[in-house]
């Protein structure tokens, strides 16, 4: 095991791997979401002016939540596979395909890992797919379930029904352009995935209103996507980019700001699937063999002592050797080629956990050569420092509160940005040093802080967004690179836990088709 220095050097030489932002990226801040909303007549939306589009993004026409009087958690489940997903046809907002047997299994999975939540009122897209999903998962509570057509998934016109291979051929370029360029994709008159964001605000508009604090809420692939982006203020080019799995479960905390009127958001959980996170599988339908595995170390004695969140450093004690094993057993589905960490004892002893069972995993003949995993430490992953010299006191590590680190003070969330900044940068240089073809997994192993900030740099927002995200002790986030480390990652989960207990009944996998809707 060994060290590297962030160096200029260093900098210099990869700073093509940094990902430049988009030019129409939605800059803002992530507690006062802002919409660029399509209005279209009952026929035929007229192509949008670009420019005023932006502006609105940006701002200059922004639209806000409605204020809400208390706390309120809102889960959303994607439906189980459809006989329509299985064929790999387009299905949109189309109603002809029905749950299939493993749809059913999947979306039984999804109501035990919800058995012992509490909520108040269900929401279902009135689609057979999903009413039925929402349906098994409502189980016996005697609350009847609310249909809304908005929550219906995406409107994609003469493409519903079409096999990928119609697709293709039948409308050529504008299929290349659903693929590949989708928030601009036209199809008879209609911009489908523009008509998407605009209806998940409508939709948000009416959960927050409703006289609840926990929510549940059963749609489709594309319209959570929606939802999930426009809550946190994301614009349509994240399209694609945060996954949902056939019943993969998300969860958005929604906290008052008397004084701002509209809510704090909070991404808790980002699609928990019924099955393993880390197999193998497509990322909006392409090819995921080079990925970001990041790994929240196990928590420490002195972690429970300590006044910010995971920022003791003794070594791991009974739970976090727990948490370090699962974690070490769940990515056995991955053959990992890099570990690093930080010099953190607990992020040490998980990784070190990771690499034995990692090593062991191939080696069960006497004769046996294990496999060997490169291992680092890297200094620009420990951020412990940093954290500590806020003054904020936000002790309370057995319930730390959704969106904590909007709690620290400016300076603080600054250091902590240009860290993981650097942090990120390294590994997207490890990611890179696989020969053509091959697969790469790099597993990052560091505090929650630090995982938090470089999924915000991979995602090209702001410091300010760094209270939007929430993770776990013992949690992991996968992000995947069909296109290379020098493309845009995928999101695939965030704050996935079911290998610590919480969610944990692996009856299916999910599903590999996550391009269709």
């Amino acid at each position: 095991m060994y060290s590297i220095a962030a160096t200029s050097l260093f900098n210099q030489t990869h700073n093509f791997l940094i990902q430049k932002p988009h030019t129409n990226l939605p800059f803002h801040n992530p507690n006062r979401p802002l919409f660029a909303i399509v209005r279209s007549s009952s026929s035929v939306t007229q192509e949008i002016d670009k420019s005023s589009e932006e502006k609105e993004v940006l701002g200059l026409k922004g639209l806000e939540f409605p204020a809400i009087k208390a706390a309120k958690r809102v889960v959303l489940v994607r439906h189980g596979q459809s006989t329509w997903n299985a064929e790999g046809r387009i299905q949109g907002s189309s109603d002809f395909s029905v749950l299939t047997s493993k749809g059913e299994s999947q979306a039984e999975t999804s109501r035990q890992m919800l058995i012992d939540d509490s909520f108040d009122i269900c929401f279902s897209s009135p689609l057979r797919r999903s009413k039925r999903t929402a349906e098994i998962i409502w189980g016996a509570r005697e609350e009847e379930i609310i249909t809304d057509s908005d929550m219906r998934e995406i409107d994609l016109y003469s493409f519903q029904g079409l096999l990928k291979h119609e697709g293709k051929a039948k409308y050529g370029e504008a299929f290349r352009q659903w693929q590949i360029d989708a928030p601009n994709f036209i199809i008879d008159g209609h911009y489908p995935v523009r008509e998407l964001w605009a209806r998940a605000k409508s939709c948000w508009n009416k959960i927050l209103v409703h006289e609840s604090k926990s929510v549940l809420v059963v749609a489709h692939n594309a319209v959570n996507q929606a939802l999930v982006a426009t809550a946190m203020g994301l614009g349509t080019e994240y399209f694609r980019i945060l996954l949902q799995s056939n019943c993969g479960v998300s969860v958005l905390d929604f906290t008052p700001q008397p004084e701002v009127g509209t809510p704090s958001i909070c991404l808790n959980r980002l699609n928990q699937t019924p099955g393993s996170p880390v197999a193998a599988g497509s990322s909006a339908g392409r090819k995921a063999s080079t990925r970001i595995v990041l790994v929240c170390h196990g928590v420490s004695e002195s972690d429970l002592e300590s006044s910010m969140p995971y920022t003791g450093n003794g070594p791991m004690n009974m739970l976090g050797n727990i948490q370090a094993q699962k974690i070490a057993e769940l990515l056995l589905d991955l053959k990992v080629n890099t570990v690093v960490s930080g010099a953190k004892m607990a992020s040490v002893e998980t990784a070190d956990t990771i690499t034995k069972v990692q090593e062991a995993a191939d080696c069960l003949g006497a004769d046996c050569i294990p496999r060997y995993v490169e291992t680092k430490q890297i200094p620009d992953l420990d951020v412990e420092s940093i954290l500590t010299q806020s003054k904020k006191d936000a002790s309370g590590i057995q319930n730390v509160p959704s969106g904590w680190l909007n709690r620290l003070e400016d300076d603080v969330t600054t250091s902590l940005w240009d860290k993981s900044g650097k942090a990120w940068k390294h590994l997207l240089y490890e990611l890179s040093k696989s020969s053509d073809g091959q697969d790469n997994i790099v597993i990052a192993v560091g505090h929650p802080a630090l995982h938090i900030a470089m999924m915000g740099h991979c995602l090209n927002l702001t410091k300010e967004w760094l209270g939007s995200f929430h993770l776990n002790a013992g949690s992991i986030s996968v992000i995947d690179f069909p296109d290379g480390p020098s493309g845009r990652g995928v999101i695939r989960c965030i704050n996935y836990t079911a290998h610590l207990g919480r969610w944990s009944i692996p009856i299916t996998r999910s599903t590999q088709a996550d391009e269709e809707y």
